[in-house]
């Protein structure tokens, strides 16, 4: 067991933002930090971190507790290090809870990626969920002059680990808020989309956890686009790395579909009616986890009714990146840019906003009953009009209705129910196994490598694609007025290929106008985007090949957007049959395991998505009221 420490910390706020006077920071108090190795029911121990206000255990306020449990380490975690990111919250007072889980880092036991929830009746059956209850009992009971009551959050896996500790919740947890949670790994989290398999994240982030106790970052020199094209398949760069016994690999590898080791991992599948007050947060450009937040209210928001005053569940939802409301006052959120495209947000700091609007008071309010926490249920920072809204529930109701834009001929996006001829054809293209489209700009670096571009591709400019042979456009004319989408976009696609398989990824695109400031004439922004893999447009647990020539309906979720199209602009739906190497290569020819397609499988064919009355392919898009429609 590590030696007890107790180490002061004093710590002082305020740095210039963007030539900026420096942000008035809070008042943040001296905090004392020691460690424990905490008991759980099984036995194994669990390293932990604990802070808080220097002599706040000798009297004063008895103070709730605020904790986080994660697998990327709670060594390093300090008094300055959590001011850095919650500074309201430090300068109110808590006492801070930082633990390894279970086989990470210096705690005991066997770390199982996303662990699922267990039957508890034996003191065996762990998961994360008892370790959190556990956890609680222990400080309770240990850590003097405490409140009786504990709050926990986290940010993507930590997110995962926030709502597990509102799963048969110990009865102190008085409120949770999962942030861009990992929630069900195969349908529209890490690893999977729709049955579309992440590669290169896949392959970066089960060596980070699973190939050594603590983190161990990929940071490969080769670019990846070249790399994982040279590998053919999972199989062959798994080989390459030495990982295919990690046991995600070996899932990846043997279990592609959507069997029973995935579903028992998904996190919405077993929430009902809330335990506990919960704040979901999610990002509109979470290049990681933007599915989750949205999918847990769902689940957990069905269980209550639609009006309820005492409702337990919020939703914050704004623009952002993966975690990007949680860098604190060094990264406002007024803007998220790279090297290849950017947006910004009339200067609002969103994440600021965030913090200090919603965290912080939802906290403050459910542990120490102070008043502020103002949120009915769901706030909305929508882009392009560049404002905060607030909705009685998610997705929004009163003042939107569905409209409908129809992929016609001649890279024509329309408004007007599809006439004419029969069968007519929006376009065709030919798919290339060989050629992929790259889903960022080139040279693709490691996932969290030096200098990767992962974390803001997803604004970037896709004009460096858009010219392609191998994808479609459809586009509206200039916008006459604003146009807003708020809520679930669905794509409708009625295609053929001459392959026994296909993906389909569609984007929905906002274009500047030419003559735009700031560089940003002509910019293609994604505002919503998603993939399906063919072989489950009728079921995600029994795949089948595709007719070739047959023409199928594909229909799926591109998630929830809140988003303007401003007078000017352009409403734009990409189509394309690849998404490389963040997506594995479709083989284009029907095989069992993709995961380990022979080379020979892998063949271009011919796409065609159709427009028609027949065959009216189309995205849903729920409007507000005064939208002009082109």
């Amino acid at each position: 067991m590590k030696k007890l420490l107790a180490v002061l910390f004093v710590v002082s706020l305020g740095a210039s933002m963007h030539g900026q006077a420096p942000m008035q920071a809070p008042a943040i108090p001296q905090y004392v930090r020691s460690e424990a190795m905490i008991p759980v029911r099984d036995g194994v121990k669990l390293h932990t971190v604990i802070l808080r206000p220097v002599d706040s255990e000798k009297g004063g306020s008895q103070l709730p507790f605020l904790m986080q449990r994660t697998p990327y380490g709670v060594d390093e975690t300090t008094a300055k290090s959590i001011a850095a990111t919650k500074p309201e919250l430090m300068a109110s007072g808590y006492i801070f809870v930082y633990q390894d889980i279970r086989g990470r880092y210096e705690s005991e036991g066997k770390f199982v990626m996303n662990r699922p929830v267990v039957a508890h009746t034996t003191k065996k059956d762990v998961d994360e969920s008892t370790d959190t209850f556990d956890t609680v009992a222990w400080l309770l009971k240990h850590v003097k002059n405490n409140s009786g009551k504990v709050g926990v959050l986290g940010v993507s896996y930590p997110g995962f680990l926030a709502i597990m500790a509102g799963v048969d919740a110990h009865p102190a947890v008085k409120a949770i808020s999962p942030q861009a949670p990992m929630t069900d790994i195969w349908l529209g989290d890490d690893f999977f989309h729709n049955g579309a398999f992440r590669e290169s994240y896949g392959f970066d982030y089960v060596q980070e956890l699973e190939a050594q106790k603590t983190d161990g970052t990929v940071d490969s020199p080769e670019e990846q686009y070249q790399f994982f094209l040279q590998h053919t398949n999972f199989e062959g760069a798994a080989k390459s790395a030495g990982m295919t016994e990690l046991p995600t690999a070996k899932r990846f590898l043997t279990e592609p579909t959507y069997t029973k080791f995935w579903q028992d991992m998904a996190v919405e599948k077993r929430l009902g009616k809330p335990e506990v007050p919960t704040l979901e947060v999610g990002g509109y450009w979470d290049q990681e986890d933007m599915w989750g937040p949205q999918a847990e209210y769902a689940a957990l928001r069905s269980h209550e009714a639609t009006n309820d005053p005492l409702h337990k569940v919020f939703l914050v939802l704004g623009p952002w990146n993966h975690g990007g409301w949680a860098r604190g006052p060094h990264s406002p959120g007024d803007e998220l840019a790279s090297p290849f495209g950017k947006v910004t947000f009339d200067g609002q700091k969103t994440a600021d906003f965030y913090r200090t609007n919603f965290e912080a008071p939802f906290f403050e309010f459910y542990l120490k009953g102070k008043p502020g926490f103002e949120l009915q249920d769901t706030a909305s920072f929508r882009t392009g009009e560049n404002k905060w809204h607030r909705y009685a529930v998610w997705p929004p109701v009163d003042g939107f209705h569905p409209a409908r834009a129809y992929l016609e001929p001649e890279k024509t996006l329309s408004f007007s129910d599809p006439k004419g001829n029969y069968d007519a054809k929006a376009a065709a293209y030919v798919a290339d196994p060989a050629n992929p489209v790259p889903y960022r700009h080139l040279p693709v670096q490691s996932t969290y490598g030096a200098k990767s571009q992962w974390r803001p591709w997803l604004v970037e400019d896709q004009r460096f694609v858009s010219d392609r042979k191998d994808l479609a456009n459809f586009e509206t004319p200039v916008l006459a007025g604003d146009l807003t989408v708020t809520g679930d976009v669905v794509a409708d696609l009625f295609a053929a290929t001459t392959g026994s398989d296909a993906d389909w990824v569609v984007k929905l695109i906002d274009v500047s106008p030419d003559d735009a400031p700031d560089g940003q004439g002509g910019n293609q922004l994604m505002v919503a985007e998603e993939i399906l893999r063919g072989r489950y447009r009728h079921s995600f647990t029994e795949p089948e090949p595709v007719k070739p020539g047959e023409v199928n309906e594909y229909k799926w979720s591109l998630h929830g957007v809140d988003h303007t199209f401003l007078k000017g602009h352009r409403m734009m739906v990409e189509v394309q049959s690849s998404w490389f190497p963040l997506y594995d290569r479709n083989p284009q020819t029907y095989v069992p395991n993709i995961m380990t397609a022979p080379t020979t499988s892998y063949q271009p064919e011919t796409v065609t998505i159709y427009g028609s009355a027949k065959y009216p392919s189309h995205l849903d898009l729920p409007v507000t009221d005064e939208s002009v429609l082109p």
